[in-house]
């Protein structure tokens, strides 16, 4: 029998109430250390549990906000490249220029080390992973590439976002995980400039 003074039972995925009160805080906790989990451990060694461990929380806690493990690691991932706020930046000065823009943003995450390591771990996990590959998609593909390419109204904008997401993940692969030379140690300006005109080509011409 439970009286007034008993705690009361939570559903499975629910906060405790001083949990729930941290609100913000408590996600913002639970993102950072799941970007330090996946970019330490991989997608296919990291678990729920491991990340709640790492930020000081119940793991019923971490999925009553993310959901299952991959929407937990496509918040994390998306705390790298920014899309609400890198689409408007790149778009927002019209179709002039946006090759450069578009290069010198990605080349940008990529080459800060905070943002470099979870980014690392999904490209490695999505050559084996599906989980790991549709948050790269998502990501790259449609929260920030279809996005400019519609934008610009531009015939077939997204067989045109996959030809610049291939181009640009493909300088990742070589440049961040292979480290093939002289790429690797090219200065990202250098790269910038030989790589803009082509995303200026696939995202503006008719």
């Amino acid at each position: 029998m439970t009286g007034e003074g008993a705690p009361r039972r939570r559903g499975p995925g629910r906060p405790r109430q001083d949990e729930a009160e941290e609100g913000p805080g408590t996600q913002e906790r639970i993102r950072l250390a799941a970007r330090e989990v996946f970019a330490e451990r991989g997608y296919d060694k990291t678990s729920v549990r491991g990340i709640a461990k790492v930020a000081g929380v119940d793991p019923a806690l971490v999925h009553h906000y993310f959901g299952s493990k991959d929407d937990l690691f496509a918040a994390a991932i998306e705390m790298s490249m920014e899309p609400a706020l890198v689409v408007p930046a790149v778009i927002g000065e019209g179709p002039d220029g946006i090759g450069e823009r578009l290069a010198r943003y990605f080349l940008g995450v990529w080459e800060n080390p905070a943002t470099r390591a979870p980014l690392l771990a999904v490209i490695r996990s999505a050559l084996t992973h599906e989980a790991a590959a549709k948050v790269l998609r998502g990501l790259v593909l449609r929260r920030v590439l279809e996005r400019v390419a519609a934008d610009l109204d531009v015939p077939d904008p997204t067989f045109r976002a996959e030809l610049a997401a291939s181009h640009m993940v493909g300088i990742a692969i070589l440049r961040y995980v292979l480290r093939v030379e002289p790429l690797a140690s090219a200065d990202p300006e250098d790269i910038v400039g030989l790589v803009a005109p082509t995303l200026q080509r696939y995202l503006t011409e008719d």
